[in-house]
């Protein structure tokens, strides 16, 4: 039997075959081995095919589909190793929040540049709009220009009140989307706003640490009134970009890689190369100084936190 991976929690996935039966799976001994060297083997959004267990009721897969593309990050605590947090996606939302909690410009450029090198067009959700100060709005203005003007679609919401959800909505409709970010941005009052009926879980910002305390433990698929998916997953504390080489991170920063060809050497690293088109945008006030230190940062390694 075929399905579509809907849910993960680890060592049991749930399968849904296309007459929308539902069956919790586990994978096939050998199938760990198979040169798969993430964490996860297996990731919501994954087309797979399984053999039901007789009078069990459950199922185990026995193979995976090729994927269109997938989303990877370093796993927690085991650098070597990656987890893909979701695969066969159209299009990736990034939730933002400038405070309660802070989501910085450094994850957000490490998020973008990892969904442009898995080729998964990317947005910003900017959430939390009801709490925001003149001073905020202003902030987040500053925000919103830095990404637009490299391409990248901006959305101003209160998911607690409803604004402008209507405009996230109708860029759902009819694909399959991811929604991430950090704990306590909203991505589950987000998708409760999408989905009336979703009823999931929320729960208010750790007062000690101002970070999100997680509701969301597994990646899990919901399928959209309007038609499409939309896939929910745990909040992430930290996102290391893996499998990128350096020469080729400045292709995954759209204002640089409109410019590279313009440098006087072809290997040109953008760090202090003469004749390099990049630096001289970025002296000339055409690339934004956040943007060229997120790629420093990713260049020599540095911190994936916030």
């Amino acid at each position: 039997m075929q399905g579509l991976v809907t849910k993960s929690t680890g060592s049991w996935y749930q399968v849904q075959t296309p007459n929308g039966q539902r069956f919790d799976c586990r994978i096939k001994g050998k199938f760990r081995i198979k040169g798969i060297t993430t964490t996860n083997p297996i990731a919501v959004g994954d087309q797979v095919e399984f053999e039901q267990e007789p009078d069990l009721g459950t199922g185990v897969i026995t193979k995976l589909h090729d994927r269109k593309n997938y989303i990877i990050r370093k796993a927690i605590n085991l650098s070597k190793q990656a987890q893909i947090i979701a695969a066969n996606l159209d299009q990736a939302f990034l939730v933002v929040t400038l405070a309660s909690p802070r989501t910085s410009l450094g994850f957000i450029d490490r998020f973008l540049v990892t969904a442009e090198a898995y080729d998964i067009p990317a947005r910003l959700i900017f959430n939390k709009l009801d709490l925001f100060s003149d001073e905020g709005l202003e902030i987040l203005g500053a925000y919103k220009s830095i990404y637009e003007d490299i391409g990248y679609p901006c959305f101003q919401v209160s998911a607690l009140e409803g604004t402008n959800v209507d405009e996230v909505v109708a860029e759902l409709k009819d694909k399959v989307s991811l929604l991430s970010g950090h704990s306590g941005v909203g991505k589950s009052s987000l998708l409760n706003a999408i989905i009336p009926d979703l009823e999931l879980r929320t729960h208010q910002i750790s007062e000690w640490s101002d970070k999100g305390m997680h509701t969301t433990t597994f990646a899990e698929m919901f399928e959209l009134p309007e038609g499409g998916f939309i896939i929910d997953t745990p909040g992430i504390r930290e996102l290391g970009i893996i499998d990128i080489e350096k020469q080729e991170l400045s292709h995954f920063f759209p204002e640089m890689r409109s410019r590279m060809h313009d440098c006087r050497f072809n290997n040109c690293r953008h760090i202090n190369e003469p004749g390099c088109a990049v630096l001289e945008a970025l002296e000339n006030g055409e690339i934004e100084p956040s943007r060229y230190d997120s790629y420093l940062s990713i260049y020599h390694g540095n911190d994936t936190r916030a």
